[in-house]
């Protein structure tokens, strides 16, 4: 601290500004991989759908959760029911990028835009999600849920998509309420506002007296939205890899069926 003292010829505000400068720099640091690891690449093409898989990592998300989203996800794209639904769009193909978060500032890229069209491109996906994803090893008190900055993140990559996406999607992975960050109605509208959808699967928290009894109602009212947006809840923690399948067939296809219904209590 001692180059940023006032003694030191510094005044106030450059010193804010100073230090405004490098926490921007830092989050870009962060975000700017996932924007444009691909941009010049061949391998990049038009696409049905382009998610955005956004992994809770917070310190509610133990070691049983948190292997069970990054398995989740990695055995849901190995899954036959998902490859024929990526089969079955008019371009056969789709492209998906996975990070974690958790507080304000908070990402991790896992995967950056990859794209999938066969068995094998999907197995490749699976596979670095679970070598790279959190396994819930090292939880830090300090970890608090920002589902905002998570959107935001998310609509950074989206826009950042270097081909063309029929469907652009955030897929939010949490336990919790936004409870770091700006609010989070303020990512939301600006994510709607870019034609983004947002979606949800809800794991049970971990301690239901700090969240809302009806976890799954708040999803519902404050974090998804855009045309044909749902919110998935599984009514057991086992059942969490059949509703993320769910999940993620009907975002592939983009129809809208009855979520699975939710009881935690």
């Amino acid at each position: 601290m001692a180059d940023y003292t006032i003694s030191g010829g510094i005044s106030v505000i450059n010193w804010i500004n100073r230090r405004r400068f490098f926490a921007i720099a830092a989050a870009a640091t962060c975000i700017l991989p996932f924007t444009v690891s691909y941009a010049a690449s061949d391998s990049m093409r038009d696409v049905d759908v382009a998610i955005v898989f956004s992994i809770d990592t917070s310190f509610s998300i133990d070691r049983e959760n948190a292997l069970r989203q990054r398995d989740g996800h990695a055995r849901a794209l190995r899954s036959k029911r998902v490859l024929n639904a990526i089969k079955s769009g008019p371009r056969g193909c789709i492209a998906i990028a996975y990070i974690e978060w958790s507080g304000q500032g908070s990402v991790r890229k896992i995967l950056p835009w990859t794209i999938i069209c066969d068995g094998n491109q999907a197995a490749e996906a699976a596979r670095i999600i679970v070598k790279r994803g959190f396994a819930g090893v090292s939880r830090h008190a300090h970890r608090l849920t920002s589902i905002s900055y998570a959107i935001d993140v998310g609509n950074l990559l989206l826009d950042g998509f270097p081909a063309d996406a029929s469907r652009k999607v955030i897929d939010i992975s949490s336990n919790g309420t936004n409870n770091d960050g700006v609010p989070v109605a303020v990512s939301r509208g600006r994510a709607l506002g870019r034609g983004h959808v947002i979606n949800a699967i809800v794991l049970p928290p971990a301690d239901p007296r700090h969240e809302p009894e009806d976890l799954p109602g708040y999803f519902r009212e404050n974090i998804i939205g855009g045309p044909g947006s749902f919110v998935i809840a599984p009514r057991e923690p086992n059942d969490y890899c059949t509703a993320l399948l769910r999940k993620l067939v009907q975002e592939i296809a983009g129809v809208r069926e009855r979520a699975i219904s939710s009881d935690f209590r």
